[in-house]
């Protein structure tokens, strides 16, 4: 990993949809600009994906659900699990880092076995099967959801986020990507104005509000179009996933030698 000090330009990326977005071609072009300008260029995994699962990512292209094996750059921190994670990577191993995550240890407060039973026959829900440190997750059904199930969760000072359409998340009290990510740049000394956040769901609403410069990519959901409409330096993108964090680089000049577009 270089070091943050050495950084010009630093890509702070959801994974699905976004970083592993567009099509095989999309993707090699930026996986590539960013390995050609390594020494200058910091890289943030900023996802729901665990670190289990960016290690195989990074480290032999394994990823099922695209089909094919373009195989990602490492990142050099990762803020995973919907921000409930913050760790650094060494030697092909995300390790969290305990003096970041403190508050979101505190903000938990182990309560993981007391939402399972608060929800244990909530109708539309169905828990993950992926062990998750600070955050339980599950699989949502609209049309069966009931919205009072989750009320204790919320006078218990949780937050719930819904995205995907798919997907339901409980998670710390005033945890999410983009204040997590925020402490990270903070932690690390990083100038904000040359950090770039790209997402294309619901979850990743709130690095846009971080007010950093941001790539809602092509394709994205049109519940987080809505909610970053207004959002003057969040730009919506024209090209899906990699092609338009490489169409935002562009756009906001945030680099003297940015990744050439690729339509198709």
């Amino acid at each position: 990993m270089t070091s943050p000090a050495n950084w010009t330009f630093v890509l702070a990326t959801d994974l699905d949809g976004t970083f592993l977005g567009g099509s095989a071609a999309q993707r090699e072009e930026l996986y590539d600009w960013i390995r050609r300008h390594r020494d200058e260029v910091g890289l943030v995994f900023v996802t729901g994906r665990d670190p289990e699962y960016i290690e195989a990512l990074c480290g032999d292209g394994a990823d099922a659900w695209r089909g094919d094996r373009v195989v990602a750059p490492w990142p050099d921190f990762v803020v995973g699990d919907v921000g409930t994670t913050i760790a650094g990577v060494q030697g092909g191993r995300v390790a969290p880092l305990d003096d970041l995550e403190a508050h979101i240890r505190d903000a938990w407060g182990n309560r993981g076995d007391w939402i399972r039973e608060v929800l244990r026959d909530a109708p539309g829900l169905v828990e993950q099967d992926t062990a998750f440190r600070h955050r339980v997750s599950y699989h949502w059904d609209p049309d069966a959801y009931d919205p009072e199930s989750i009320r204790p969760l919320k006078e218990a000072g949780l937050d719930v986020l819904i995205s995907h359409g798919c997907y339901l998340d409980v998670l710390p009290g005033g945890v999410s990507k983009g204040p997590s990510l925020m402490r990270l740049i903070a932690q690390l000394g990083i100038d904000a104005e040359r950090v770039l956040v790209a997402g294309d769901t619901l979850n990743d609403l709130t690095m846009f509000q971080t007010g950093l410069a941001g790539a809602v990519v092509g394709g994205a959901e049109q519940v987080l179009l809505d909610a970053t409409r207004d959002l003057p330096r969040a730009l919506h993108c024209s090209l899906p996933g990699a092609a338009g964090i490489a169409e935002a680089i562009r756009a906001f000049a945030l680099h003297p030698d940015p990744p050439q577009e690729l339509t198709s």
